[in-house]
Protein backbone atom coordinates (compact mmCIF):
# COMPACT_ATOMS: atom_id res chain seq x y z
CA UNK A 1 0.00 0.00 0.00
CA UNK A 2 1.52 3.47 -0.83
CA UNK A 3 2.50 5.82 1.90
CA UNK A 4 -0.06 8.83 2.27
CA UNK A 5 1.41 12.10 0.64
CA UNK A 6 3.03 14.64 2.54
CA UNK A 7 1.30 17.51 3.28
CA UNK A 8 2.38 21.09 4.08
CA UNK A 9 6.40 19.94 3.69
CA UNK A 10 7.92 23.64 2.98
CA UNK A 11 11.34 24.16 1.21
CA UNK A 12 14.13 24.85 3.17
CA UNK A 13 15.49 28.26 3.53
CA UNK A 14 18.05 29.79 1.66
CA UNK A 15 21.58 28.76 3.14
CA UNK A 16 20.54 26.21 5.01
CA UNK A 17 22.06 23.07 3.79
CA UNK A 18 25.49 24.81 3.90
CA UNK A 19 24.81 26.77 7.19
CA UNK A 20 24.84 23.12 8.86
CA UNK A 21 28.71 22.70 7.23
CA UNK A 22 29.96 26.40 8.03
CA UNK A 23 28.30 27.29 11.07
CA UNK A 24 27.81 25.44 14.61
CA UNK A 25 26.80 26.21 17.97
CA UNK A 26 25.63 29.26 16.30
CA UNK A 27 29.09 30.20 15.05
CA UNK A 28 31.53 30.16 12.23
CA UNK A 29 33.69 26.95 12.28
CA UNK A 30 37.43 28.13 12.58
CA UNK A 31 38.91 26.71 9.66
CA UNK A 32 35.58 28.57 7.33
CA UNK A 33 37.04 31.82 9.08
CA UNK A 34 40.75 30.98 8.06
CA UNK A 35 39.37 30.03 4.52
CA UNK A 36 37.46 33.69 4.11
CA UNK A 37 40.54 35.58 5.70
CA UNK A 38 43.04 33.53 3.64
CA UNK A 39 41.08 33.79 0.08
CA UNK A 40 40.91 37.83 1.49
CA UNK A 41 44.47 37.84 1.78
CA UNK A 42 45.90 35.71 -1.49
CA UNK A 43 43.20 38.24 -3.82
CA UNK A 44 45.47 41.24 -1.87
CA UNK A 45 48.61 39.64 -3.26
CA UNK A 46 47.19 38.87 -6.44
CA UNK A 47 45.96 42.44 -6.76
CA UNK A 48 49.73 43.72 -5.68
CA UNK A 49 51.47 41.25 -8.60
CA UNK A 50 49.36 41.55 -11.20
CA UNK A 51 49.72 44.50 -13.26
CA UNK A 52 50.90 45.53 -16.67
CA UNK A 53 54.20 45.84 -14.59
CA UNK A 54 54.46 42.24 -12.91
CA UNK A 55 56.13 41.89 -8.93
CA UNK A 56 56.81 38.94 -7.99
CA UNK A 57 56.31 38.18 -4.17
CA UNK A 58 60.51 38.26 -3.30
CA UNK A 59 60.46 41.76 -4.81
CA UNK A 60 57.36 42.74 -2.85
CA UNK A 61 59.04 41.26 0.39
CA UNK A 62 62.87 43.26 -0.81
CA UNK A 63 60.86 46.39 -1.01
CA UNK A 64 58.78 45.90 2.38
CA UNK A 65 62.03 45.41 4.11
CA UNK A 66 63.23 48.70 2.47
CA UNK A 67 60.71 50.57 3.62
CA UNK A 68 60.79 49.26 7.15
CA UNK A 69 64.66 49.72 7.57
CA UNK A 70 64.15 53.76 6.06
CA UNK A 71 67.26 52.29 3.08
CA UNK A 72 66.69 53.17 -0.70
CA UNK A 73 64.85 50.93 -2.75
CA UNK A 74 67.13 47.89 -4.17
CA UNK A 75 64.72 48.53 -7.48
CA UNK A 76 63.64 52.23 -7.50
CA UNK A 77 61.22 50.89 -10.15
CA UNK A 78 59.12 48.49 -7.98
CA UNK A 79 59.11 50.57 -5.33
CA UNK A 80 57.59 53.68 -6.74
CA UNK A 81 54.74 51.38 -7.98
CA UNK A 82 54.25 49.62 -5.46
CA UNK A 83 54.10 52.25 -2.71
CA UNK A 84 52.39 55.12 -5.77
CA UNK A 85 49.85 53.02 -7.18
CA UNK A 86 49.30 48.90 -6.20
CA UNK A 87 49.28 49.14 -2.12
CA UNK A 88 46.67 52.48 -2.30
CA UNK A 89 45.04 51.20 -4.23
CA UNK A 90 44.72 47.69 -2.76
CA UNK A 91 44.21 49.02 0.53
CA UNK A 92 41.10 51.06 -1.14
CA UNK A 93 39.58 48.25 -3.01
CA UNK A 94 39.50 46.46 0.52
CA UNK A 95 37.60 49.07 2.32
CA UNK A 96 35.06 49.77 -0.88
CA UNK A 97 34.32 46.05 -1.01
CA UNK A 98 34.02 45.39 2.23
CA UNK A 99 31.83 49.16 3.37
CA UNK A 100 29.34 48.04 0.33
CA UNK A 101 28.46 44.24 1.04
CA UNK A 102 28.12 45.31 4.72
CA UNK A 103 26.00 48.39 3.89
CA UNK A 104 23.98 46.26 1.78
CA UNK A 105 23.14 43.76 4.10
CA UNK A 106 22.31 46.23 6.35
CA UNK A 107 19.70 47.96 4.39
CA UNK A 108 18.52 44.48 3.44
CA UNK A 109 18.06 43.55 7.02
CA UNK A 110 16.44 47.11 7.78
CA UNK A 111 13.75 47.22 5.57
CA UNK A 112 13.35 43.18 5.28
CA UNK A 113 14.15 43.39 1.27
CA UNK A 114 16.27 41.50 -0.52
CA UNK A 115 16.73 44.05 -3.26
CA UNK A 116 17.08 46.87 -1.27
CA UNK A 117 20.54 48.42 -1.48
CA UNK A 118 22.45 51.73 -1.74
CA UNK A 119 21.14 51.58 -5.78
CA UNK A 120 17.72 50.04 -5.35
CA UNK A 121 17.22 52.82 -2.94
CA UNK A 122 18.37 55.81 -4.69
CA UNK A 123 21.30 56.56 -2.19
CA UNK A 124 23.72 55.86 -4.81
CA UNK A 125 22.15 58.50 -7.68
CA UNK A 126 21.33 61.14 -4.80
CA UNK A 127 24.94 60.81 -3.08
CA UNK A 128 26.51 60.94 -6.87
CA UNK A 129 24.38 64.37 -7.13
CA UNK A 130 26.48 65.91 -4.34
CA UNK A 131 29.73 64.80 -5.28
CA UNK A 132 28.77 66.15 -8.95
CA UNK A 133 27.94 69.41 -7.76
CA UNK A 134 31.14 69.49 -5.68
CA UNK A 135 33.12 68.24 -8.32
CA UNK A 136 31.57 71.11 -10.82
CA UNK A 137 32.37 74.08 -7.70
CA UNK A 138 36.30 72.44 -7.68
CA UNK A 139 36.09 71.65 -3.93
CA UNK A 140 38.24 69.07 -2.49
CA UNK A 141 37.77 65.61 -1.45
CA UNK A 142 36.31 66.59 2.01
CA UNK A 143 33.82 68.64 0.36
CA UNK A 144 32.75 66.06 -1.81
CA UNK A 145 31.97 63.60 0.45
CA UNK A 146 30.29 66.11 3.23
CA UNK A 147 28.13 67.01 -0.05
CA UNK A 148 27.47 63.86 -1.08
CA UNK A 149 26.88 62.31 2.38
CA UNK A 150 24.39 65.07 2.93
CA UNK A 151 22.34 64.38 -0.71
CA UNK A 152 22.47 60.28 0.51
CA UNK A 153 20.74 61.84 3.48
CA UNK A 154 17.93 63.05 1.72
CA UNK A 155 17.55 60.81 -1.00
CA UNK A 156 17.07 58.35 2.18
CA UNK A 157 14.61 60.10 3.66
CA UNK A 158 12.70 60.99 0.34
CA UNK A 159 12.60 57.27 -0.67
CA UNK A 160 11.28 56.75 2.96
CA UNK A 161 8.85 59.35 2.99
CA UNK A 162 7.39 58.57 -0.29
CA UNK A 163 6.95 54.48 0.89
CA UNK A 164 5.76 55.06 3.96
CA UNK A 165 1.77 54.81 3.73
CA UNK A 166 -0.59 55.17 6.95
CA UNK A 167 2.14 54.68 9.28
CA UNK A 168 3.84 51.40 7.17
CA UNK A 169 6.16 50.62 4.63
CA UNK A 170 5.51 48.07 2.29
CA UNK A 171 8.35 46.28 0.49
CA UNK A 172 6.92 46.73 -2.59
CA UNK A 173 6.42 50.47 -2.12
CA UNK A 174 9.85 50.84 -1.07
CA UNK A 175 11.36 49.68 -4.18
CA UNK A 176 9.25 52.07 -6.21
CA UNK A 177 10.19 55.05 -4.52
CA UNK A 178 13.88 54.14 -4.51
CA UNK A 179 13.00 53.86 -8.56
CA UNK A 180 11.43 56.87 -7.82
CA UNK A 181 14.12 58.98 -6.42
CA UNK A 182 16.87 57.13 -8.62
CA UNK A 183 15.25 58.67 -11.52
CA UNK A 184 14.78 62.06 -10.38
CA UNK A 185 18.69 62.45 -9.02
CA UNK A 186 19.87 60.96 -12.46
CA UNK A 187 17.86 63.80 -14.28
CA UNK A 188 19.29 66.40 -11.99
CA UNK A 189 23.15 64.71 -13.04
CA UNK A 190 22.14 64.96 -16.67
CA UNK A 191 21.10 68.61 -16.24
CA UNK A 192 24.35 69.03 -14.41
CA UNK A 193 26.37 67.72 -16.95
CA UNK A 194 25.00 69.80 -19.41
CA UNK A 195 25.70 73.04 -17.87
CA UNK A 196 29.73 71.05 -16.99
CA UNK A 197 32.55 73.15 -18.72
CA UNK A 198 32.35 70.49 -21.70
CA UNK A 199 36.52 71.01 -22.13
CA UNK A 200 37.21 70.09 -18.57
CA UNK A 201 34.44 68.81 -15.98
CA UNK A 202 32.43 67.29 -17.97
CA UNK A 203 35.25 64.26 -19.24
CA UNK A 204 36.05 64.41 -15.52
CA UNK A 205 32.22 64.01 -14.23
CA UNK A 206 31.43 61.15 -17.17
CA UNK A 207 34.18 59.10 -16.47
CA UNK A 208 34.12 59.45 -12.53
CA UNK A 209 30.60 58.33 -12.68
CA UNK A 210 31.73 54.82 -14.22
CA UNK A 211 33.54 53.73 -11.43
CA UNK A 212 37.19 53.54 -10.67
CA UNK A 213 39.87 53.53 -8.35
CA UNK A 214 42.57 54.94 -10.09
CA UNK A 215 44.40 57.87 -9.51
CA UNK A 216 44.08 56.86 -5.35
CA UNK A 217 46.67 57.97 -2.55
CA UNK A 218 47.29 57.32 0.60
CA UNK A 219 46.61 60.87 1.37
CA UNK A 220 43.15 60.49 -0.08
CA UNK A 221 42.77 57.09 1.52
CA UNK A 222 43.48 58.81 4.60
CA UNK A 223 40.54 61.38 4.34
CA UNK A 224 38.13 59.07 2.43
CA UNK A 225 38.12 55.47 4.60
CA UNK A 226 37.78 56.60 8.09
CA UNK A 227 34.35 57.41 7.43
CA UNK A 228 33.85 53.91 5.52
CA UNK A 229 35.27 52.43 8.74
CA UNK A 230 33.27 54.76 11.31
CA UNK A 231 29.85 53.32 9.39
CA UNK A 232 31.18 49.64 8.89
CA UNK A 233 31.84 49.85 13.06
CA UNK A 234 28.58 51.31 13.62
CA UNK A 235 27.02 48.14 11.72
CA UNK A 236 29.06 45.54 13.33
CA UNK A 237 28.35 46.66 16.62
CA UNK A 238 24.36 46.89 15.78
CA UNK A 239 24.68 43.63 14.12
CA UNK A 240 23.07 41.38 17.01
CA UNK A 241 19.81 43.76 16.74
CA UNK A 242 19.15 43.83 13.01
CA UNK A 243 17.99 40.28 13.36
CA UNK A 244 15.01 41.40 15.64
CA UNK A 245 15.22 45.19 12.84
CA UNK A 246 13.70 42.65 10.13
CA UNK A 247 10.88 41.29 12.07
CA UNK A 248 7.45 43.88 11.94
CA UNK A 249 7.34 46.97 13.98
CA UNK A 250 5.43 45.76 16.57
CA UNK A 251 7.33 42.55 17.48
CA UNK A 252 10.52 44.82 17.33
CA UNK A 253 8.92 47.32 19.99
CA UNK A 254 7.83 43.76 21.89
CA UNK A 255 11.75 42.98 21.76
CA UNK A 256 12.76 46.16 23.89
CA UNK A 257 14.15 48.23 20.95
CA UNK A 258 13.92 51.67 20.41
CA UNK A 259 12.99 51.39 16.46
CA UNK A 260 12.68 55.35 16.11
CA UNK A 261 16.44 55.09 17.03
CA UNK A 262 18.18 52.46 15.53
CA UNK A 263 16.67 52.08 12.39
CA UNK A 264 18.10 55.37 11.86
CA UNK A 265 21.02 54.98 13.20
CA UNK A 266 21.36 52.32 10.83
CA UNK A 267 20.47 53.66 7.81
CA UNK A 268 22.93 56.68 8.30
CA UNK A 269 25.96 54.67 8.82
CA UNK A 270 25.42 52.74 5.16
CA UNK A 271 23.98 56.29 3.84
CA UNK A 272 27.75 57.13 5.43
CA UNK A 273 29.67 54.47 3.84
CA UNK A 274 27.94 54.74 0.76
CA UNK A 275 28.65 58.37 0.68
CA UNK A 276 32.57 57.90 1.57
CA UNK A 277 32.69 55.56 -1.47
CA UNK A 278 30.86 57.38 -4.29
CA UNK A 279 32.98 60.43 -3.45
CA UNK A 280 36.30 58.83 -3.83
CA UNK A 281 35.91 56.42 -6.62
CA UNK A 282 32.56 57.06 -8.45
CA UNK A 283 29.33 54.75 -8.50
CA UNK A 284 30.13 50.69 -8.21
CA UNK A 285 26.91 48.56 -8.42
CA UNK A 286 26.20 44.92 -7.48
CA UNK A 287 28.35 44.57 -4.76
CA UNK A 288 25.98 45.65 -2.33
CA UNK A 289 23.35 43.24 -3.65
CA UNK A 290 25.00 40.09 -4.37
CA UNK A 291 27.65 40.00 -1.73
CA UNK A 292 24.58 39.80 0.79
CA UNK A 293 23.19 36.69 -0.79
CA UNK A 294 26.15 35.00 -1.43
CA UNK A 295 26.57 35.22 2.23
CA UNK A 296 22.80 34.17 3.50
CA UNK A 297 23.70 31.23 1.00
CA UNK A 298 26.87 30.22 3.22
CA UNK A 299 25.73 30.72 6.56
CA UNK A 300 22.13 31.18 6.63
CA UNK A 301 19.86 34.62 7.38
CA UNK A 302 21.21 35.49 11.02
CA UNK A 303 22.72 39.29 10.80
CA UNK A 304 25.31 37.86 13.41
CA UNK A 305 27.40 35.90 11.49
CA UNK A 306 26.20 37.40 7.67
CA UNK A 307 27.04 41.07 8.15
CA UNK A 308 31.39 39.92 9.34
CA UNK A 309 31.24 36.88 6.22
CA UNK A 310 30.10 39.72 3.82
CA UNK A 311 32.44 41.90 4.93
CA UNK A 312 35.17 39.15 3.80
CA UNK A 313 33.73 37.91 0.33
CA UNK A 314 32.69 42.07 -0.38
CA UNK A 315 36.60 42.87 0.16
CA UNK A 316 37.48 39.86 -1.88
CA UNK A 317 35.51 40.29 -4.17
CA UNK A 318 36.30 44.01 -4.98
CA UNK A 319 39.72 43.22 -5.06
CA UNK A 320 39.63 40.76 -7.68
CA UNK A 321 36.96 42.67 -10.02
CA UNK A 322 39.72 45.54 -9.83
CA UNK A 323 42.28 43.48 -11.02
CA UNK A 324 40.78 42.68 -13.82
CA UNK A 325 39.64 45.90 -14.54
CA UNK A 326 43.10 47.02 -15.05
CA UNK A 327 44.84 43.85 -16.63
CA UNK A 328 41.79 42.70 -18.79
CA UNK A 329 42.80 45.28 -21.67
CA UNK A 330 45.06 47.76 -22.99
CA UNK A 331 42.71 50.78 -20.86
CA UNK A 332 41.69 50.11 -18.00
CA UNK A 333 38.00 49.16 -17.79
CA UNK A 334 35.27 51.28 -15.80
CA UNK A 335 34.59 49.31 -12.32
CA UNK A 336 30.43 49.82 -12.89
CA UNK A 337 31.01 47.67 -16.00
CA UNK A 338 32.87 45.18 -14.64
CA UNK A 339 30.38 44.55 -11.66
CA UNK A 340 27.44 44.50 -13.77
CA UNK A 341 29.14 42.46 -16.41
CA UNK A 342 29.93 39.79 -13.78
CA UNK A 343 27.25 40.61 -10.91
CA UNK A 344 24.61 39.93 -13.52
CA UNK A 345 25.07 36.94 -14.24
CA UNK A 346 25.82 35.83 -10.59
CA UNK A 347 22.87 37.04 -9.49
CA UNK A 348 20.51 34.78 -12.33
CA UNK A 349 22.45 31.89 -10.96
CA UNK A 350 21.69 32.77 -7.18
CA UNK A 351 18.18 33.20 -8.13
CA UNK A 352 17.80 29.81 -9.82
CA UNK A 353 19.80 27.94 -6.75
CA UNK A 354 17.37 29.25 -4.43
CA UNK A 355 14.14 29.68 -6.21
CA UNK A 356 14.12 33.45 -5.26
CA UNK A 357 13.22 32.16 -1.63
CA UNK A 358 15.53 34.25 0.78
CA UNK A 359 13.88 33.66 4.10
Amino acid sequence: MAAPPVVGRRRPAAGRGWAESFVVSGRLRVWFVLALWGLLIACALISVMAGRYSISLPEILRALGDSVSGQEFTDDRVGSVLFGVRFPRTVLAIFVGAGLAVAGAAFQSVFSNPLATPDTLGVSAGTSVGAVLALIFSWNLLGVQALALLFGLLAMAVTVSIARHRGKTSIVMLVLAGVIVSAIANAVISMLKLMADPTSKLPEITYWLMGSLAGVSFSSIALGVPLIVLGTLGIYLLRWRLNVLALSEDEARAAGLNIRVLRPLVIACATLITASVVSMCGQVGWIGLLVPHCARMLVGNNNRLVIPVSLLLGAAMMLLIDTLARTMTASEIPISVLTALIGAPMFILLLRKTGGNWS
